[in-house]
């Protein structure tokens, strides 16, 4: 009399099929809010794009000031150097020529006031001169190696642009084509979904920003985008490359708990890749300036998010998307 023996089933420590409700139900909140924002800075009329463009893609001009302090600055307000740009009177470019208005400046003040943020129109060298020369008697004195004037053209801006949707297009094509050649249909299809997922709610962050808080995107936002749609490739792809590898020797158990148990066995390493990738980060946003901080955060953001929708987003989809899950073997 022959008997088959049953194959051992793995007990996995943490089951992800079990929180799958609350990991959609949180995606799905934090996905929502992203179109809301992106919709809600859209209709501004002081934006008038899913995100509020920088410099970089606009053209202007950015002052950066320091001021003379010892321990701590008077106190100023973004309103009271508005106020006072409005008031300065810009030398012409030309006799036939109108100086541009600085009414739409946009003012920010750093450093608990030690600094100045001014994104003004395209100003000349004698412009820019002379509203440095008519903030002095509301914000000054300013430190003259502290002062940084950078200015972009408008047709340069419309040209970093275009760069920058270009290469996040191809960027975004080139992993569409490897993943569909790569894996099957099902998996390169969530694969693709949670880079979007992923990269939808980093953009939806920073609409709320530009909304709350006027912070603008520039071309290093366009970098970390790209950043994170690779990562948020590469860690969906160690999961599915689990489960595809354990097809075998699983194969007498359903979809969901192949799921459960590839999950627990990457878990340790997605955590531990994203902890240490997110450590030099920290380090740029607390200690890396001002030039770096947002692209520091767009970065942490995508790669948190990144993380969170490979473990707990796409692994618990892939049961819905497979084919019918194969019945467990009986033991005789």
């Amino acid at each position: 009399m022959s008997t088959q023996v049953s194959v051992p089933s793995p007990s996995p420590r943490f089951r992800i099929s079990r929180h799958r409700r609350l990991a959609w139900g949180g995606s799905g909140l934090a996905c929502l809010l992203s179109v809301i924002g992106l919709t809600l800075s859209w209709l501004n009329p002081s934006i008038q794009a899913p995100l509020r463009p920088g410099l970089d893609f606009t053209g202007g001009t950015q002052i950066e000031l320091r001021r003379v302090c010892q321990d701590s600055c008077s106190p100023l307000t973004a309103e009271a150097v508005q106020r006072q740009l409005t008031a300065i009177r810009l030398p012409a470019q030309a006799p036939d020529e109108a100086p541009p208005r600085l009414d739409s400046a946009a003012v920010q003040v750093l450093d608990d006031g030690h600094a100045l943020l001014l994104r003004l129109p395209a100003l000349s060298a004698a412009q820019s001169s002379a509203v440095i020369q008519g903030l002095e008697p509301k914000a000054g004195p300013f430190e003259t190696a502290g002062q940084s004037i950078g200015t972009i053209g408008p047709t340069l801006g419309t040209q970093l642009f275009q760069s920058s949707v270009i290469s996040l297009l191809v960027s975004f094509a080139a992993i569409a084509l490897y993943i569909t050649a790569r894996y099957d249909r099902v998996f390169a299809f969530l694969a693709l979904f949670t880079l979007g997922h992923d990269v939808l709610i980093t953009c939806g962050l920073f609409a709320w920003l530009g909304l709350v808080l006027g912070i603008e995107v520039d071309s290093l936002f366009a970098v970390s985008l790209i950043t994170v749609a690779g990562y948020s490739v590469t860690d969906t792809v160690v999961v599915f490359d689990r489960i595809r590898e354990q097809r075998n020797t699983l194969k007498h158990l359903p979809i969901i708990e192949q799921v459960d148990v590839a999950v627990d066995a990457t878990l340790t390493r997605s955590l531990y890749t994203s902890f240490t990738t997110v450590l030099p980060l920290l380090g740029l946003i607390f200690f890396g300036g001002s030039n770096l901080f947002w692209f520091a955060i767009a970065l942490t953001t995508g790669i948190v998010v990144g993380s969170w929708s490979s473990i707990g987003v796409a692994p618990t989809l892939l049961p819905l998307f497979s084919a019918r899950s194969p019945e467990p073997a009986r033991a005789e």
